[in-house]
């Protein structure tokens, strides 16, 4: 299987997670901090199990084993404030803004390895910014446009996602995937803990397991399961392809999650708190797309 399909599945499945974590956020969670507290204990379990399995290969020392858990920080505190901000938005507008990584995967690269930005990849740069904020404008009253505020927090999301994907690569190239993946999660988990381990959200928590709550079977079918395959076949991808292309083919995760979004609030009107019409639709979609090719345009 090609780099390209492997990259372009993991990011079909990692988009069931994000419905997934959507739908329990709009069902079942009171507290903003419940699921990511949720999501920062599988992953630390999660972490711990794969290191446990992958074994210490020859290869890791300190310095690549602390460039791991980096990366993995880098991607939890872009993971804490997405599903922050997931708490009160739409799935289908807050994922495709955390797309806009590659534009700062580019700006990272040129800085800091040395790379070039054609003029037709800063063309995509300008595209992705585009779509991004065509899919935060919300219209309050006739005539009035204003940005959502959770824009700004979105964009430093994906700043964070596109630092742990380039130093991500770096890795890559001396550990095994699943090791990688092992210490990644430790470090995405342990973010997630330290921002929210607190009363209210572990109270929550342990009412769910007291109440047998259905939250349960989804939270640890999508953090054990669905976003561990979906993020092992992304890193193989990542270590098989050029990071720029893949960290592109990362960004089709937004169409796939309007599509998702579109076919089950179509099937089951309200189940995960979407606005569904005509022109919603055709705003995300429009904005999704854009956001694609100029995703597609920096990573030529």
């Amino acid at each position: 299987m090609s780099w390209i399909t492997l990259a372009l599945l993991g990011a079909a499945i990692i988009s069931i997670a994000n419905i997934s974590d959507k739908t329990v956020i709009h069902r079942y969670a009171k507290h903003p901090l419940t699921i990511p507290l949720m999501i920062g204990m599988a992953g630390t379990i999660s972490g711990v199990i794969s290191f446990m399995v992958a074994g210490i290969p020859l290869t890791a020392n300190i310095e690549t084993n602390t460039v791991a858990l980096i990366s993995g920080g880098f991607w939890g505190l872009s993971g804490v404030i997405m599903i922050r901000v997931l708490f009160n938005q739409e799935v289908s507008r807050t994922i495709p803004v955390t797309q806009s990584s590659p534009i700062f995967a580019a700006l990272l690269s040129m800085t800091f390895l040395g790379e070039d930005i054609s003029n037709l990849q800063w063309a995509g740069i300008i595209l992705t910014v585009v779509g991004s904020v065509l899919i935060s404008l919300q219209f309050r009253d006739v005539g009035t446009i204003f940005l959502d505020k959770s824009f700004y927090f979105l964009m430093f999301s994906a700043l964070a996602f596109g630092a742990s994907n380039v130093v991500g690569k770096y890795v890559l190239d001396d550990l095994p995937i699943l090791y990688t993946h092992g210490l990644r999660m430790m470090g995405f988990g342990a973010v997630f803990l330290v921002f929210t381990l607190r009363a209210v959200p572990l109270n929550e928590v342990k009412r769910f397991f007291a109440n047998r709550s259905p939250a349960l079977v989804f939270v640890g079918v999508n953090e054990f399961i669905t976003a561990n395959v979906g993020l092992l076949i992304l890193l193989r991808a990542l270590a098989e392809g050029p990071a720029s292309l893949v960290i592109a083919l990362m960004g089709t995760r937004s169409l796939f999650v309007i599509l998702y979004s579109t076919v089950i609030t179509l099937l089951w009107r309200g189940s995960i708190g979407e606005q569904l019409s005509p022109r919603t639709i055709l705003v995300k979609t429009f904005s999704a797309a854009l956001i694609v090719i100029g995703i597609a345009a920096i990573a030529i």
